[in-house]
C-alpha cells in the first residue's frame, strides 16, 4: 500500500493486467535465481560473492529508505500546508500514440459531428480582438469537443484523466487575459456552448438554474415578462460558464454585485470525471467549506462548471439615466467618491474619459454628438417615484459641487436608451477609431484594475499621465462605483511589447494603491506575476496546493492564474 500510494502521487497508474504480468516476471526471476544458486552452491567463491552482494543491497536499501523518510521529497510525500513551485516536477502529458487512442474514444463518445480539428475552428477558439494573447504555433489545441450534457463532460474528463491530456474549458470566448489560451501539448478545448438550456426557474425563490453555455442576455430575455433580471452584465458574448470562471461583473455590479454575490450553487465536473454539486438552493447555509466560491474565479483550473443556479433581482419600477460631463477627470472621480460616501444609492455609474467620448463621436455609433470631456453615466432607480426624484437631485447637487460642465437626465424611456447608448458603444467605437487612426490591423487590449474608491482619482490621474508618455492611444472606461476601471490600449502588433509594459506599470500602480491587479477580467496567463506581487508567494503556494489536491495530474487548464511547472519562464 505504501508504494502504491507513492506511485499514485506521481501520476503512475498500473492496470491489473500489468501488475499480473510484472508479478509473473518477478516470480520467474526469483525461481531462476534460486535454481542458479542451488546449482552453484558448491562453489565457495560463488557463495561469498552472493553473500557480499546481498548484504550490500540490504544495507543500501536501508540507508535509502532512511533518507527518504528523514527527508522525503515534497511532491511525493507532501507535509507542508503549501506547495512551492520549486518542489514540483515538470508535468508529463500524453504522447502522440496515446493521444490517438484517446481521440478515437472521444469520437466514439460524442460522434464525429461534435469533434472538430479544422484550422478555422481551432483559430476561433484560440484568439479574439480583445487581447494580444494567443498560443504559440506549437501550442495550439488538437481537438475541439462539443459536449451537450454534464454526463458527457464527465466522460470526457475520465478519458483525459486516463491519458493525461490537458483540457481547456471554453464558453463565450470573450476572455481578455488569456484564460482559454492553450499552453501544453497535446491539448483539447471543451466548448460548453451546447449546454445552453434553462433548466429550472424558481420565481418565488428568485433564482434560476441554467447550463454553462447560456448567455446572460438570454436569461434576461427569458425573465422580461416576470419583471426580474440577472445582475451581472459583462460583454454581450459572455456565457455563464466563463462568467463564473473569471468572476466577472459589469456595469450593474455597484447595485447587484459581481458573480460571487450572484451564484447560489454549481454543478462541477472534476479532473477525474467526478461530478459534484457545491450547495443546495437555500439562501443561507453555514455547513462546511464554501465550495461554490472556491470555483468562482478559478478559470477552469479546478474543474469544469456545467450548471449554475444564480440569483435574480426585481427590476426597479422607476429608472432613469443621467449623463454629466466635467472639465477634468479628477472632478468626475471625486464626484463618485462623494456620492458613495454620502450613501446615495445608484444602480450604475460609469466613467468615460474625453478620448473615449471623442472615439464615440468619430464612429457615429450613436444618434447624438457628445461633449468631448470626462463624462459620468448614471443609472438611477427606485420603486418610489418621489425617492427617484430626490436621488436625481442628490446626483445633480454633488456633481455641481465638483464643477460639472453639463448635466442631463432622461425624462422617458426613449431618452434613457439614447443617453446610455454611448456607454454601450465603446468597444465598436474604439475599433472604428483604432482602424482608421491607429492601424488597419489595430489590436485593442482592454485590461482592468480596481482600487479602494478613496484612491481612485490618484490612480486614474497617474495612469493617464503614464499613457500620454508612451505614445500609444489609450482610453479610460470605468465601473467607477466600485473603484474598477479599464484602460483600452490601441496598438499595432509591432508595439506589443510597449503595450504590455504599459499594462504592467498600471497593474503595479494599482497594488501600490492597495488595489487588485484585476477587478473583473481575471488573471489568465498575463497577470500571474502581478497576482504574486499582490498576494505574496505564500498565498500563491496555498492556491497551488488546493489545485494539486483536486488536479494532481495538472490537466485542468494548466498554467493559468499561477505557474505549475518550474521550467515555465513565461
Amino acid at each position: 500500500m505504501f508504494y502504491r500510494a507513492a506511485a499514485s502521487r506521481i501520476g503512475l497508474r498500473i492496470t491489473q493486467r500489468q501488475r499480473f504480468q510484472r508479478t509473473t516476471q518477478f516470480q520467474r526471476f526469483l525461481a531462476s535465481s534460486a535454481k542458479s544458486t542451488k546449482t552453484d552452491a558448491k562453489s565457495p567463491s560463488r557463495v561469498l560473492l552472493i553473500s557480499v552482494f546481498t548484504t550490500g543491497a540490504i544495507v543500501g536499501f536501508y540507508f535509502a529508505v532512511r533518507k527518504v523518510f528523514n527527508n522525503p521529497p515534497e511532491f511525493l510525500f507532501p507535509s507542508s500546508s503549501k506547495t512551492e513551485l520549486a518542489d514540483l516536477p515538470s508535468p508529463q502529458y500524453a504522447n502522440l500514440l496515446e493521444f490517438k487512442v484517446a481521440k478515437d474514444k472521444f469520437l466514439e463518445l460524442l460522434g464525429k459531428e461534435n469533434v472538430s480539428e479544422t484550422s478555422n475552428d481551432i483559430e476561433t477558439h484560440t484568439k479574439n480582438n480583445y487581447t494580444l494573447h494567443e498560443p504559440e504555433p506549437n501550442e495550439k489545441p488538437q481537438l475541439i469537443l462539443y459536449p451537450s450534457s454534464t454526463a458527457q463532460v464527465s466522460d470526457i474528463m475520465k478519458i483525459a484523466h486516463d491519458f493525461k491530456i490537458p483540457i481547456v474549458p471554453f464558453s463565450g470566448g470573450t476572455s481578455i487575459e488569456g484564460q482559454y489560451i492553450s499552453t501544453r501539448q497535446p491539448c483539447i478545448i471543451v466548448d460548453l456552448s451546447k449546454l445552453n438550456k434553462i433548466i429550472k426557474f424558481n420565481e418565488k425563490d428568485l433564482d434560476i438554474t441554467v447550463g454553462a453555455g447560456v448567455s446572460w442576455l438570454d436569461i434576461n430575455e427569458y425573465l422580461e415578462t416576470f419583471g426580474l433580471m440577472f445582475g451581472p452584465d459583462p460583454a454581450p458574448g459572455a456565457l455563464i460558464g466563463g462568467m463564473i470562471g473569471t468572476s466577472c461583473s459589469g456595469t450593474n455590479a455597484m447595485r447587484y454585485g459581481t458573480m460571487k454575490e450572484n451564484v447560489v450553487n454549481l454543478t462541477v465536473v472534476l479532473a477525474d470525471g467526478s461530478i459534484i454539486k457545491t450547495k443546495q438552493r437555500a439562501k443561507k447555509s453555514s455547513n462546511g467549506y464554501n465550495l461554490t466560491n472556491l470555483f468562482i474565479g478559478s478559470e477552469g483550473t479546478l474543474g469544469i462548471v456545467t450548471e449554475a443556479t444564480v440569483k435574480l433581482h426585481i427590476k426597479p419600477k422607476y429608472e432613469t439615466v443621467a449623463v454629466v460631463s466635467f472639465n477634468s477627470i479628477v472632478d468626475a472621480t471625486d464626484t463618485v467618491t462623494d456620492l458613495i460616501s454620502q450613501g446615495v444609492q445608484l444602480n450604475a455609474v460609469e466613467l468615460l474619459d474625453e478620448k473615449m467620448m471623442s472615439c464615440i463621436n468619430y464612429s457615429n455609433q450613436t444618434s447624438k454628438k457628445w461633449d468631448v470631456k470626462p463624462t459620468l453615466f448614471f443609472k438611477i432607480g427606485n420603486n418610489n417615484s418621489k425617492i427617484l426624484k430626490e436621488l436625481i437631485k442628490d446626483v445633480q447637487n454633488i456633481s455641481k459641487s465638483h464643477n460639472y460642465h453639463n448635466f442631463q437626465f432622461a425624462k422617458n424611456e426613449t431618452q434613457q436608451v439614447e443617453l446610455w447608448s454611448a456607454r454601450k458603444s465603446i468597444f465598436w467605437s474604439s475599433i472604428d477609431y483604432g482602424r482608421s487612426q491607429v492601424s488597419p490591423d489595430v489590436k485593442i487590449w482592454s485590461t482592468d484594475v480596481a482600487v479602494p474608491i478613496s484612491n481612485l482619482s490618484s490612480m486614474i490621474e497617474e495612469t493617464i499621465k503614464d499613457t500620454e508618455q508612451t505614445g500609444l492611444y489609450t482610453t479610460i472606461v470605468g465601473h467607477v462605483g466600485d473603484g474598477n476601471f479599464h484602460c483600452l490600449v490601441m496598438y499595432d502588433v509591432k508595439d506589443s511589447t510597449k503595450a504590455m509594459a504599459l499594462v504592467d506599470r498600471m497593474t503595479e500602480r494599482s497594488i501600490k494603491y492597495e488595489g487588485t491587479c484585476s477587478g473583473e477580467h481575471g488573471i489568465g496567463v498575463s497577470k500571474r506575476s502581478h497576482l504574486e506581487l499582490e498576494l505574496g508567494t505564500d498565498t500563491i503556494d496555498v492556491m497551488r496546493k488546493i489545485k494539486l489536491s483536486l488536479d494532481p495530474l495538472k490537466i485542468m487548464n494548466p498554467d493559468k492564474i499561477f505557474k505549475i511547472d518550474p521550467s515555465d519562464k513565461k
